[in-house]
């Protein structure tokens, strides 16, 4: 482990370095990153929030996420899902978000695809039967990936039904985001309890 990877902050706590670059970070990487997601609105909203990121940087995101929201609905899929020709015109003119033609058209696609499953597999049925067998124990950011055999798989099989804007480095990124993989730093403190949650979704979704 270098110095530059994880740093003990005021509080005495170490987290991983990018957790510790502003309070915004830090609360997103203390209290929702890599923690357990297992709701369908908010499986939806990570996979838009991390395509909407695609090209850009994180902090932009996470300062206007909740005008963001606002925007689309809350992220609740009937409701995007609902969105014709005239909203997106309506949001490509809204400085709230991110005014990108095909990012908001895949939000509105990827809403009716999410609605769409239900009666198979659910997003939350799909998205978490891609969950590594093996995690891994990062100890450097070089020990992070930046796709993985999983989230190449589970991008194609989103694309397959009907999702756009999908791709595995996004897809990757979003693994981590909703806790499929636990990717903080060996010697951050928020390790063991995304370790803890992790668990808790196995019984879930196993019954064990």
């Amino acid at each position: 482990m270098t110095d530059a990877d994880v740093v003990t902050g005021e509080d005495g706590k170490t987290r991983c370095r990018w957790g510790s670059s502003d309070e915004r970070y830090r609360d997103y990487h203390d209290t929702e990153w890599g923690r357990p997601v297992t709701d369908e609105r908010g499986l939806y909203e990570k996979l838009c929030l991390e395509s909407l990121q695609s090209g850009l940087s994180w902090a932009l995101i996470l300062r206007k996420r909740d005008e963001i929201r606002d925007a689309l609905a809350g992220f609740v899929p009937d409701a995007v899902a609902a969105f014709e020709s005239k909203d997106i015109e309506a949001l490509l003119q809204d400085p709230r978000v991110i005014r990108n033609r095909r990012k908001l058209e895949a939000i509105v696609q990827n809403a009716r695809a999410t609605v769409a499953m239900r009666d198979e597999t659910p997003l939350t049925e799909l998205v978490w039967s891609f969950r590594p067998r093996r995690p891994r124990q990062p100890r450097t950011y070089t020990d992070l990936p930046s796709l993985s055999e999983e989230s190449k798989q589970l991008a194609k099989e989103l694309k397959r039904r009907g999702f756009l804007f999908v791709g595995p480095t996004t897809v990757y990124s979003t693994m981590q985001a909703v806790g499929l993989v636990n990717d903080h730093l060996a010697d951050c403190f928020v390790r063991s309890e995304v370790d803890d949650a992790q668990r808790g979704v196995q019984r879930l979704f196993t019954g064990r």
